[in-house]
């Protein structure tokens, strides 16, 4: 627990899924941690789980695809505990699975706003805290994907916002080099969340058919997460993939 103590991280996405397990590891490590995401409920029931560990939480609702919302994210966060070590970047959202040109400019927008608009302004409002305090320097995790390296069928937002992602992630590894920020990308293939459950049933395949998908324990990701989070500053992990081991990623297609 002494790692993460009297350290501040904001997740995004916090109230399920890869978001939750990650804030609530982070919080096991002693992490005061920031629950964002557009739920007050699940968020609240999160927060708890993360209180009754003894660190300090916060819950504060956010849409990441509003300029307006994120300030007032990381405004609180400063109010309320003065600086920000961590930022994990995780909230993100997909377009049905339709053919592409079948897809709504609004569907796409959608995706484009959570996945990659959201993580770039949140991005920015950390970078100004980092940059800000004393002592100064932080680290930013992007949440990345499987399909930051290949594509499903019939996911070209999700896709293409995904690929862009690892541009990000890249540019805030430069561009905060020299204030001590660090940033890094975790690939994850497969986690066990209620946004996975359609493995089980069988998801398209490149070659036309459908195939019942392995999956993996979701505290997988949270522990990889909190590997990177713990490491010094001298030290980063620019991409990390964590997948189900039998999952059909490597040589798929």
């Amino acid at each position: 627990m002494a790692d993460g103590k009297g350290k501040v991280a904001v997740v995004t996405g916090a109230g399920t899924g890869v978001g939750k397990a990650a804030a609530l590891a982070l919080a096991g490590e002693g992490y005061a941690v920031v629950f964002a995401g557009r739920r007050p409920d699940v968020l609240e029931a999160a927060a708890a789980e993360a209180k009754a560990l003894g660190v300090r939480t916060l819950v504060v609702p956010t849409d990441v695809g509003k300029p307006e919302q994120v300030k007032a994210l990381f405004a609180r966060t400063k109010d309320v505990f003065g600086r920000l070590d961590l930022l994990f970047n995780n909230a993100g959202s997909g377009a049905p699975p339709v053919p592409m040109e079948d897809l709504t400019y609004e569907q796409w927008q959608a995706v484009v706003n959570a996945n990659l608009t959201g993580p770039f302004l949140c991005a920015q409002e950390a970078i100004r805290m980092m940059k800000a305090q004393e002592p100064k320097g932080g680290r930013i995790i992007n949440n990345g994907s499987i399909s930051a390296h290949a594509p499903r069928p019939f996911s070209a937002p999700y896709t293409s916002t995904k690929h862009a992602i690892t541009g990000l992630t890249k540019s805030i590894s430069l561009d905060g080099r020299p204030f001590d920020i660090q940033c890094g990308q975790i690939d994850i293939g497969n986690a066990e969340t209620p946004m996975t459950q359609r493995m089980k049933k069988g998801v398209p395949q490149a070659n036309g058919t459908t195939m019942i998908e392995a999956t993996m324990d979701v505290a997988a990701v949270a522990k990889a997460i909190v590997y990177m989070a713990g490491l010094p500053a001298d030290a980063n992990v620019l991409f990390l993939t964590v997948m189900a081991a039998k999952m059909p990623f490597v040589g798929r297609g």
